[in-house]
């Protein structure tokens, strides 16, 4: 039987193609996935390892200049450490963020990886963290280093002058020198700034003062003996241990990183390989359909049942195992791909060998074959069933009325079940997404159960307008599709999954970003907001500068803080009395904002209503500083997501905070928002690279363009998956031409020319294609609505978008799917001779 199957494969040899390339992009993306991950956490462990490889002990205090209650370790303390028996160096390090202008004023880095730090030399003047290419190490008030990669991007040589932004106003600097290093903040595509130690302390800290100390061992010198006699001279706030312990962290924190995007792509994976479970049934469906009389001619010179289905598993299985091989090597090339696709998006990748690990081969060989005997199981069931007397007719066997009222029954007990659970967990809200996402898997299997059900009365609403514009060719096509509804409905399927996917992810995206869209709208009259690239507060010099520009009207901080009412924290936003009105719509519920410029404060109406304050009550209040007062409410407001529930007028805020925490700074410019008024805003702000200045265009490219961009990488993903459904389409309407071949000269002996019998062809495959996409689209649209509404509370003013636009898109490429998956097959069946084609059984 082994060698009947092997027989088999190579006599189908095009007939199986289809079922190939499917399991082997299945096994290519989970080969690569895994190859991929395994590389970069390989590569990122052994850079870890490595920058750890001298460190004995390691100190962290967290200590920032923002922060009084955090002080780090003083130059006592380091000297103390330097003295301990066993300690060969010990260094002190202060880091903070600073960005790098190139020559056109724009910032070099992505912001929140530009990292700046002190040059800490030996007695020999060199830093073992770094290593110069060019230049020296800074020494004075004037001096900086720049990472190798940084100088390179903004064209600097050692001697020009460079513009350096930290969070205060931007300093220009002499480059002293070029340097390589394994630091993080390179490596995930950023910049590094060295600055001589006494600026780095007076920018990041204060004078004498360092965050962090990394203590190597003179040879010889326990590292755990180092630990213990380090603790005790260390300040409270501060955390020791060894770098060996500190690598093995850093380690998990990759692994842990990298699990997340592992997970994606798997799950990718897994769609890909389950529409790819429908196209390998239906091919091995047809196939032992095809051999009807083969299989049970076997049966009649004594193969039992058991042999003739253990045939079609074994053909099963090869085909898996060929799959699987070529899909590897195209996994170890996808992988190679992705990790060259993010160096050149800017994520610098450490050098490292490609890992393929003994797990990576057992699950792409094991997925591979699995799948493709999971999906042959069933059709090779069917075959063991054929009695021998069929060999003596052309008859192939059909289902029967019990198994197809089965069927059904159980397609539509899954699918009424998976709704209910999909109503249940959109009514649960935002605990509901789990029930929501099983109710979503048994809805979409008791769906497809159900497609050949559905595939009739469906077809037969658009067969009249095929007959009138197609004419007989039409009509023809219209009785094909339906004339095995479980080919159609298990082609259609595929289709069906992953328009399912998409439109879901389409009608949640665009609800989400035209919600995002509103509130932008609806809440925002200011015409710029500046914000730290790096995500860190803005210093309030840049506020000053704002608020003595010519070009700026009105002008209000979002200055962070939170207050303590009754043992209750809330959150607080320090902001401009009068000008606040002018750069947020704000709508008065109760009270006068007015009363802000009275020393009064603003509640939003949830929190008011939620503590019972209204306009004229007295709040007793701790603030951060631990000091206490009394405040008046003297207005309620409609709580929007842009400012804290409590407003405050700055000045009172600013007395109790020895840092102010501006996030961002809200601004109107006379006669709005222009080229003239963004450069004269700029100017203002002293040309900072640092400093984002963004437009309303901008603001909502922001807080929405994520969604943007998660939409387009789904679509990127999932797009393998139609691959796949298109690949069953050609299979299906390939095998279907070889079945009706007779049919197909009959027809054309009765008067059907060449072009109506493409047309038939390629008219059957449209109608599949967008029956698939119907259903799906009609399940993907109910899924969108039902996690939407999970949503709807941490949303306001939300609302279900249905993408009709792109809904229609979705269809109309289901139909030149149709149209391309009917080529082949289309030109193979006008090709056919049509007195042969009679002959043929």
């Amino acid at each position: 039987m082994f060698r009947t199957a092997l027989r088999n494969v190579l006599a189908h040899k095009a007939r199986l193609l289809m079922t190939v390339l499917a399991v082997m992009l299945g096994v290519a993306f989970v080969s690569g996935t895994l190859v991929f991950t395994d590389t970069l956490g390989n590569a990122f462990r052994n850079q870890s390892a490595k920058s750890y490889d001298d460190v004995a002990v390691a100190v962290t205090t967290h200590a920032d200049r923002r922060d009084d209650k955090t002080a780090g370790i003083d130059a006592a303390t380091l000297k103390k450490i330097q003295g301990l028996d066993g300690v060969a160096t010990a260094t002190g390090r202060v880091s903070g963020f600073a960005g790098v202008a190139d020559p056109g004023g724009k910032l070099i880095g992505n912001g929140w990886s530009n990292t700046g730090a002190n040059f800490s030399p030996d007695t020999n003047g060199k830093d073992a963290s770094y290593t110069f290419v060019d230049g020296r190490g800074p020494a004075g008030d004037d001096r900086i280093a720049l990472d190798k990669e940084t100088a390179k991007k903004g064209k600097y040589q050692v001697g020009d002058r460079v513009r350096v932004a930290t969070n205060g106003p931007v300093k220009e600097y002499t480059l002293s020198g070029v340097f390589t290093t394994e630091d993080g903040a390179v490596n995930a595509g950023g910049s590094l700034v060295l600055f001589d130690t006494p600026v780095a302390q007076q920018l990041y800290l204060r004078p004498g003062w360092f965050q962090d100390v990394t203590v190597t061992a003179a040879a010889g010198a326990s590292d755990r003996k180092l630990l213990d006699a380090v603790k005790p001279l260390l300040p409270k706030d501060a955390t020791a241990q060894t770098g060996k312990v500190l690598a093995d962290d850093q380690a998990k924190q990759i692994e842990s990183g990298l699990s997340n995007l592992n997970t994606m792509l798997l799950a990718f994976a897994a769609i890909a390989l389950f529409v790819g479970i429908f196209l390998i049934g239906n091919t091995f469906t047809m196939l032992v359909a095809q051999r009807t009389r083969e299989l049970a001619l076997l049966r009649a010179v004594g193969a039992s049942r058991r042999q003739v289905k253990r045939s079609v598993l074994l053909e099963a299985a090869v085909v898996g195992a060929l799959a699987s091989v070529i899909g590897f090597l195209l996994g170890l090339g996808l992988a190679t791909g992705l990790r060259s696709a993010m160096s050149l998006i800017g994520g610098k990748i450490p050098a490292g060998p490609l890992v393929i690990s003994p797990v990576a081969v057992g699950a792409a060989f094991g997925v591979g074959i699995l799948i493709t005997v999971l999906a042959a199981w069933l059709p090779a069931r069917r075959a063991a069933k054929i009695a021998p007397v069929a060999a003596m007719s052309s008859v192939h066997a059909v289902a029967t009325t019990k198994s197809l009222v089965v069927r059904n029954s159980i397609g539509g007990v899954l699918t009424l079940l998976g709704a209910a659970g999909i109503v249940a967990g959109a009514a649960a809200g935002s605990d509901g997404r789990t029930i929501i996402g099983i109710g979503a898997f048994v809805a979409l299997i008791g769906v497809i159960v159900l497609i050949p059900l559905l595939s009739r009365p469906v077809i037969a609403l658009v067969r009249p307008m095929l007959l009138k514009l197609f004419g007989v060719s039409g009509k023809l096509a219209a009785q094909n599709a339906v004339r095995n509804p479980r080919r159609t409905g298990a082609t259609a399927s595929a289709l069906a999954i992953g328009l399912t996917l998409v439109t879901g992810i389409s009608v949640l995206g665009v609800t989400l970003g035209q919600a995002v869209d509103r509130m932008t709208t609806d809440n925002i009259r200011a015409d710029y907001m500046i914000s730290m690239a790096s995500g860190d507060p803005l210093d309030e010099s840049a506020l000053t500068a704002l608020e003595k520009s010519d070009a700026v009207v009105a002008v209000s901080p979002q200055q962070a803080a939170s207050i303590k009412v009754e043992g209750t924290y809330h959150s607080v936003s320090g902001v401009t009395p009068g000008d606040v009105q002018k750069v947020f719509s704000l709508k008065t519920v109760s009270g006068s904002l007015d009363s802000l410029g009275d020393g009064e404060i603003a509640v939003g109406d949830k929190t008011a209503k939620s503590n019972g304050w209204k306009p004229g009550t007295s709040l007793p209040v701790t603030y951060d500083d631990d000091k206490k007062g009394t405040l008046t409410v003297g207005a309620v407001y409609e709580e929007n997501e842009f400012l804290s529930p409590v407003l405050m007028p700055k000045n009172i805020l600013t007395a109790h905070q020895s840092h102010p925490d501006i996030r961002e700074i809200w601004l109107r410019t006379d006669g709005g928002a222009s080229k003239a008024n963004e450069q004269a805003v700029v100017d203002a702000l002293g040309d900072n690279p640092a400093m984002s200045v963004m437009d309303r265009q901008d603001i909502r490219d922001t807080f929405g363009g994520f969604i943007s961009m998660a939409l387009n990488i789904m679509y990127g993903l999932l797009a393998m998956a139609l691959i796949i459904a298109v690949l069953g389409v050609i299979n299906t309407l390939a095998m279907s031409v070889f079945e009706r071949q007779q049919e197909i000269g009959m027809l054309r002996a009765i008067g059907l020319d060449r072009r109506k019998v493409k047309r038939m062809i390629r008219l059957e495959a449209v109608v599949i294609s967008v029956f698939g996409a119907v259903v799906g689209v009609a399940l993907g649209t109910f899924l969108g609505w039902a996690i939407g509404r999970t949503l709807a509370s941490s949303i306001p003013d939300y609302a279900l978008v249905i993408p009709w636009d792109r809904i229609a898109v979705f269809l109309v490429l289901a139909a030149l799917v149709g149209v391309l998956a009917s080529l082949w097959p289309a030109r193979s069946a006008a090709k056919l001779n049509m007195l042969t084609a009679i002959k043929t059984e």
